[in-house]
């Protein structure tokens, strides 16, 4: 009897030992599959994932995986396709653009040297606004393009924000009066230094300080942090949730914006902040849009 219980108590041993290398080898075939999936996520390779196990239940995960990355792939290749092709056509429009405006800007220019009634002198006016909002919007276009189509990044040199900001709000002066918006700015005692691009940064700062103005109920506040962390933020009433959540959107313009605007500034300023190794988000609560900006010190 006592045999027979040995007897039994050793095929148990031999089975839990055996369920042990089982899970073992499912949690090694895993972490492979885990590691494998990380590897290509990161990486521009067709090479799938490939599982020395010969578990069935494994396999069957890793051909699921595969089919997915081959699928997830091509959307990306579909994207990244359709990305070049839109950038490459907006540079050609506006490009084309330019020549005809130049041309009628020139005529503008030399009717004003005629003898105008008092309606032409009114429509002529018209016109020439018109007219400048048009360049306005095609050098929008062409700089959108050039900005995005860099990928290598900008090229650096050390940039003290605290300046950068001063210099941005100070060229807005005009617009923050016309308004009747008077900023608050909240600086460090110390410098802060980063390596960045001047002419990106001064876009960045230029097309957020822009977007506040455009929606501001009358105030703005700027803050800088010793950490790099920029925060702008105002009230606007005129927006919601939603409407900030897309901020950032290529061509999105909300429903109050003027007619002068193609919805490019703030993708503009997120294309170029990620190239200088930032990164920007905006958020909406209590009637408030805050657009935070963070370079942080680069090692």
């Amino acid at each position: 009897m006592v045999f027979w219980l040995y007897c039994l108590i050793g095929v148990l041993i031999v089975i839990i030992l055996c369920l042990v290398v089982k899970i073992c080898l499912l949690k090694h075939s895993a972490h492979e599959i885990e590691r494998s999936f990380s590897e290509r996520m990161n990486m521009d390779t067709n090479t799938l994932i490939d599982l020395p196990c010969r578990d069935r239940h494994m396999q069957s995960l890793a051909d699921t995986i595969n089919t997915e990355l081959k699928k997830l792939k091509n959307d990306r290749h579909r994207y990244q396709q359709g990305n070049a092709e839109l950038k490459n056509a907006v540079t050609n429009i506006s490009h084309d653009l330019r020549t005809p405006l130049t041309a009628v800007c020139g005529y503008l220019d030399m009717l004003d040297g005629e003898e105008q009634t008092e309606n032409s002198l009114r429509y002529l006016k018209i016109i020439r606004g018109r007219t400048e909002i048009m360049k306005q919007l095609t050098e929008e276009l062409f700089r959108y393009s050039v900005f995005t189509s860099v990928s290598n990044g900008t090229a650096s040199e050390p940039v003290v924000l605290n300046s950068m900001l001063e210099e941005s709000l100070s060229a807005f002066y005009t617009d923050l009066k016309q308004k009747h918006i008077t900023p608050s700015v909240s600086l460090p005692g110390q410098k802060v230094q980063r390596m960045l691009n001047r002419s990106a940064l001064s876009r960045v700062f230029a097309n957020i300080i822009g977007n506040a103005v455009k929606y501001s109920d009358g105030d703005l506040e700027i803050s800088l942090s010793e950490s790099g962390e920029i925060c702008f933020s105002n009230h606007a009433h005129k927006l919601d949730e939603v409407q900030v959540g897309r901020l950032f959107d290529r061509f999105y313009t909300v429903e109050t914006a003027s007619s002068d605007s193609t919805g490019l500034g703030l993708s503009i300023a997120r294309a170029l902040t990620e190239q200088m190794g930032g990164s920007i988000s905006a958020k909406y609560d209590d009637g408030v849009i805050k657009v935070n900006v963070s370079f942080p010190q680069q090692q």
